[in-house]
């Protein structure tokens, strides 16, 4: 059963060069706390390279059955402060033994994706090697039997298209930014779409979640990005800002935003369905 105002919220990314609700925030207990008086079921923390792996693991455990982890090499990767690069394989090497390793912790293999804005791909090669490391993870979530938290910057239709070809039937696009008839196409393919506060100042998310089926929707926060104001730190607690306007959009109850998506989060992620309380 879905209690009052309980939610789950996705892709609370822990992140440092992002400004991150980092592993040794000062406030990290404060942050949680609050996040738990809003009513949120359960915290998605979602890594972006190995370096972070453990850190990712030790907050689960530090909060268990409210924190949960996923594993995977995001399209983008941090050479230094302030410089980036697209995936190589040669990242996803060093990935690899480490989700081995934590594999039955996991409830997602994530974020991974494609992401192809041009500071980061200069030719064809750089868009491959994001194809190889995302077909090799899209491999390892289906032997894992676990679901795909998939970024997809300026990529939108090539990597709805490389899932299907994977043959990835589960799978949450998370903020997409491309058009809502490509989102369509993974609504057909039975793929989820999840919001970040930063709709109440994007007409692209707007417009997306006008269009995408209820049935269809997650809640995130992406924390630290994404949040309501631009250059603010964002929190796990502003995913009521995400269901609130969903809610407006969609012209249902703010209940009905809170119970369906909720429900969604449970259908992609099982393993969460142990928080439930009956």
């Amino acid at each position: 059963m879905i209690h009052g105002s309980e939610t789950v919220t996705i892709t609370c990314s822990t992140s440092e060069p992002a400004g991150a609700i980092r592993f040794v925030s000062p406030d990290l207990d404060e942050v949680i706390e609050s996040s738990r008086q809003v009513g949120l079921l359960a915290v998605l923390a979602v890594a972006e390279h190995a370096g972070e792996f453990d850190k990712i693991i030790a907050l689960s455990q530090r909060f268990p059955g409210f924190i949960f982890p996923c594993l995977g090499v995001h399209p983008v990767q941090e050479v230094s402060p302030g410089q980036q690069r697209g995936a190589t394989p040669q990242d996803l090497d060093a990935a690899l033994p480490i989700i081995e390793k934590y594999k039955d912790h996991l409830v997602a293999i994530g974020e991974v994706g494609l992401d192809f804005t041009p500071r980061y791909v200069s030719n064809e090669s750089d868009k491959e090697n994001q194809r190889q490391v995302l077909i090799r993870q899209a491999q390892i979530a289906k032997e894992l039997d676990l679901p795909l938290n998939v970024h997809s910057r300026s990529a939108g239709r090539p990597t709805i298209h490389l899932l299907k070809e994977q043959g990835v039937e589960k799978a949450l696009l998370h903020a997409f930014d491309g058009r809502p008839s490509v989102a369509m196409e993974g609504v057909k393919a039975g793929y989820f779409f999840s919001i970040p506060p930063s709709i109440i100042r994007s007409e692209q998310k707007q417009k997306l979640v006008k269009q995408l089926p209820l049935e269809n929707i997650c809640l995130e926060t992406d924390s630290p990005a994404l949040g309501p104001e631009k250059q603010v730190r964002n929190e796990p607690r502003n995913i009521s800002v995400s269901a609130e306007y969903i809610s407006r959009i969609k012209g249902v109850s703010l209940d009905k935003v809170m119970e369906v998506t909720t429900q969604n989060a449970l259908q992609l992620f099982p393993k969460l369905k142990s928080i439930l309380r009956p």
